[in-house]
């Protein structure tokens, strides 16, 4: 027998939640096989098993917390399913319905009073509906189930209601037996009709991400500045350009690496937007790790662009590409998302026209790109156009960035972005 543990997964992470068992009860796995895909406030970590045989037990479901080093699945020894059942449910009375629960089985107490008690009280806890993990540590502390109320809309006992469970909670909360008239009668003062709302349980992501934004709020000085761009000459550019570009780096030339390299640019010269604070030090970062915030199915997440400043805009829009796709299919490691030291987010590509980004903490920096529109634009005293324009947006830490700076650092993206060959001589 052996446990499956959750295993170190990074410095900030303590906890995840299981988002899906790819394994069953019952099934063989092998050494270095997936068996679980939890998720992380950041991303889904798929855990491997470290044994060779059978999954004999799971000690936590599907929307468990679950804590780094917490045992979450046993297996046995190969081809042993059978053998290894009674082992892995050693010390469950009464799991079976057709087993008696009164009478004078052999091995059964014989004190007909003390044994008819136990076993009714036995039988009401195996009616409950509880998790593998539930049970097994109700057994270990001698917690009658029918007694835990569950905090589960279906009335289904997680390990965190054992663990929180008191003596006294009975005379308060309705027990988890009754698992579908309290959901019903709580909800009944407030709507007459269940249907017109649903209630959905916020993924571990988005509480994340929900818990980090006000965070950011709260504790920075939080401002935004604007200014807009010509987008002519990069879509002149382009156009001229991308048959080309695409032959040569079988990647096609977007916006995004045009602002990252002018972001680069602009950061060598307001060097205070890409630092952090830290305690009472201000942390000038000397490398141009950018963040490309991307939205995905489980909430945004900011992957990261390593050494911008290094790289031509053939591999930056291979690293953005290669960063989107896994995104999308939920394939980022907690390596792709560290580190970061300036973010851009790009509204735009869902018709924003102007918003006010709220920085991604620690960084003090991120710029907005929105929607580009046809607008009149004054050419001269005599002459107005109509030009492919976009708004752009800068919010930063007013603790150590001056409005002087952010003024700089926007008006220094929109020369570069007016003249778009001049990025090419910035390093």
């Amino acid at each position: 027998m052996a446990e499956i543990k959750v295993p170190e997964l990074a410095e900030s992470i303590t906890e995840g939640t299981i988002a899906q068992w790819l394994k069953k009860k019952g099934d063989q796995v092998e050494k270095g096989e997936y068996i679980v895909e939890l998720e992380t406030d950041k991303v889904n970590v798929e855990i491997i098993s470290d044994y060779d045989g059978v999954l004999t037990e799971l000690l936590a479901e599907e929307g468990d917390t679950v804590k780094v080093g917490e045992a979450i699945a046993i297996v046995g020894e190969q081809g042993s399913a059978a053998n290894d059942q009674p082992t892995a449910e050693a010390g469950r009375v009464n799991e079976s319905p057709d087993e008696p629960v009164n009478g004078s089985a052999e091995g059964k107490n014989t004190d007909t009073s003390v044994s008819g008690d136990q076993s009714a009280a036995e039988e009401a806890s195996e009616r409950v509906i509880a998790s593998p993990a539930a049970r097994k540590l109700a057994r270990e502390k001698g917690i009658d189930l029918s007694k835990v109320a569950s905090q589960d809309p279906l009335g289904r006992v997680r390990k965190q209601d054992v663990e929180s469970y008191s003596p006294q909670q009975k005379n308060n909360q309705k027990p988890a037996g009754e698992k579908t008239e309290a959901p019903k009668a709580a909800l009944a003062g407030k709507s007459n009709d269940d249907s017109r709302v649903e209630r959905i349980k916020m993924s571990r992501r988005r509480q994340t991400i929900a818990n980090r934004l006000v965070e950011v709020q709260q504790t920075a000085a939080m401002l935004t500045t604007f200014n807009e761009v010509d987008m002519t000459a990069v879509m002149e550019l382009r156009k001229k350009w991308k048959d080309r570009f695409y032959e040569e780096n079988d990647v096609r030339l977007g916006f995004m690496s045009f602002f990252t390299k002018a972001v680069v640019a602009a950061l060598k010269k307001t060097p205070y937007l890409n630092a952090e604070i830290q305690g009472d030090e201000i942390v000038l970062k000397k490398f141009y790790d950018i963040g490309v915030a991307v939205a995905a199915d489980e909430g945004l997440v900011v992957p990261v662009i390593r050494d911008a400043d290094r790289k031509n805009f053939a591999e930056i829009e291979n690293d953005i590409n290669e960063l989107a796709e896994k995104a999308r299919t939920n394939k980022l490691s907690l390596k792709d998302l560290q580190g970061g030291s300036f973010t851009i987010t790009n509204g735009g590509v869902f018709g924003s026209l102007l918003s006010t980004p709220i920085i991604n903490g620690p960084q003090v920096g991120i710029l907005g790109m929105h929607t580009i529109q046809l607008r009149p634009v004054a050419i001269d005293k005599e002459r107005m156009e109509n030009r492919p324009m976009m708004y752009i947006a800068l919010s930063y830490d007013h603790r150590i960035v001056d409005g002087k700076e952010a003024v700089t650092f926007l008006k220094r993206i929109k020369e570069l972005m007016e003249d778009p060959e001049s990025l090419l001589l910035q390093g």
